[in-house]
């Protein structure tokens, strides 16, 4: 029998972990607290609808063909997706609207003709968006940053000298100004901040290496919604002999003489060779390691910001909708204030409206769209949330009718609701926070938790909370860095 690896929590990182680890000659075995595997990446249904429950955006779909791949498989037997024509729709408060074409140059023409933005000077910004990515890539999203070796590299010292002219010593929001001098512009590139939770008015120019994705690489649509990664690499993962636990609550890591060596359920102990944490790295110290006070970084970072989110069952179709879209809120300097100095609901929150049925019908009943209608909030901080939900609804109600130019609640014909609270209980994403730590300093790509923890040299942490960062891509990178720093079984 081979080494025994054990994997706790089956989100996104700890399944892409286990089929890595499996590949290296590992028994594996995923413990999950839930009855069902994803962490944010699930599902809900109701009444003939179904919802993502979570992210709803796919970029960078290669990581996960790599993980087919892996196995000599073909991914698209397991997983299909095709590319969006339009990325999103964007209607501004003064009933601009815009859609984001795949299409670069279409992108171009549309964008400089609604916003009166100089087509050269956008150019401009999203080659540099190019340049960010071509220098931060190989040495942030491929390679430990916690490791002297990646900092010996040829390449990383090259790029090390580059990192000034990338604006991470100015803020997103005010680079952005200066190089577009466009409000509408200004607001839909700032945007970009809150894909990984953070604030644009904080967080240093250097985010804005995220636009770069949609505008070169393109966004996708799962063909069988965004629950079809989960469920094509869980179908992977068995057939490859990963064992997966679910209800298996995990009460403890047991570490002893600097070493992990398995874990504690309330049934039982079970030994392992190595230990994997897919827990949100605070809870994972503050309750999986009771014997380890958390790291003062840890301890001491900033939260990303969390999510409201309607899931709706909408009984009418809307023609001027695309599966993604944005209703930008009138000041989003205030909304931000509000969200992160203030840590309240914002008055005029942007409003984000997925809408999956657009491109698989079988997700609403004929004639019926599923919204997934979700604004920005503090993460789980002092606020009632249940008591908060019917003033939430109205203001999200209200400005979907005034930049719809409709009565949208006489259409909502089913209703679910997720809190930070809610997120929190059911992700173990401390605070409720979407993306573990924000990225409102300079440094905090340098701050994020090492993918091996210092207590044990056979401990070690993947997913959101940690390096590289927190969404789908990252995640699944976060498990690729990982299991190059674990030996061979």
């Amino acid at each position: 029998m081979g080494k025994k690896a054990i994997v706790v929590g089956a989100g996104i990182g700890g399944i892409a972990i286990a089929l890595r680890l499996r590949k290296k000659g590992y028994e594996v075995h995923v413990f999950e607290k839930n009855a069902y595997p994803g962490g944010k990446l699930s599902e809900i249904t109701s009444e003939g609808f179904r919802f993502d429950a979570g992210p709803s955006l796919l970029t960078m779909p290669y990581l996960i063909d790599d993980l087919f791949r892996l196995y000599d498989r073909d991914p698209k037997v397991y997983f299909k997706y095709d590319t969006l024509n339009i990325a999103c729709n964007y209607f501004f408060s003064d009933q601009t609207e815009l859609s984001a074409y795949a299409d670069r140059a279409k992108f171009i023409q549309e964008f400089t003709s609604k916003t009166g933005i100089a087509p050269r000077t956008l150019r401009r910004f999203l080659a540099r968006s190019k340049y960010i990515w071509d220098v931060t890539n190989p040495l942030f999203l491929k390679k430990s940053l916690h490791r002297l070796s990646t900092y010996l590299r040829i390449d990383t010292l090259i790029r090390a000298f580059q990192l000034p002219y990338l604006g991470i010593g100015r803020n997103m929001a005010r680079s952005n100004h200066s190089n577009l001098s466009n409000t509408k512009a200004e607001q839909y590139f700032n945007r970009y901040a809150t894909y990984n939770g953070s604030n644009p008015y904080k967080a240093p120019a250097t985010l804005n290496v995220i636009s770069y994705l949609e505008h070169f690489e393109g966004a996708y649509y799962p063909k069988d919604g965004m629950i079809s990664i989960t469920q094509s690499l869980i179908k992977l993962a068995k057939e490859e002999g990963v064992q997966f636990h679910f209800e298996q609550s995990v009460s403890e890591i047991l570490v002893k003489n600097k070493r992990a060596t398995g874990i504690k359920t309330k049934q039982e102990e079970i030994q392992g060779d190595i230990v994997i944490s897919n827990a949100d790295i605070h809870p994972t110290y503050m309750h999986l390691l009771p014997n380890h006070s958390i790291p003062k970084r840890i301890k001491n970072q900033e939260r990303s910001s969390s999510a409201f989110i309607f899931y709706w069952g909408i009984n009418a179709q809307f023609n001027q909708l695309e599966a993604h879209n944005i209703l930008f809120s009138s000041d989003y300097e205030q909304e931000f204030r509000e969200i992160w100095n203030e840590k309240r609901i914002p008055e005029d929150p942007t409003v984000y409206i997925n809408i999956s049925s657009k491109y698989n019908e079988s997700d609403a009943p004929i004639g019926c769209e599923n919204w997934f209608v979700m604004i920005n909030v503090p993460s789980n901080v002092n606020i009632n949330w249940e008591q908060s939900k019917d003033e939430i609804r109205a203001r999200v109600i209200q400005i979907i009718n005034n930049r719809l130019n409709t009565d949208i609640e006489k259409h909502i014909a089913t209703e679910n609701v997720l809190t930070p609270k809610d997120i929190e209980m059911k992700t173990g994403s401390f605070s409720g926070s979407l993306y573990g730590s924000a990225s409102n300093d300079v440094m905090a790509a340098f701050f994020r938790q090492s993918n091996q923890l210092k207590i044990a040299k056979n401990l070690y942490a993947v997913g959101g909370s940690v390096h590289p960062g927190g969404g789908i891509p990252l995640c699944l990178l976060s498990a690729k860095i990982t299991s190059e720093m674990i030996p061979e079984a």
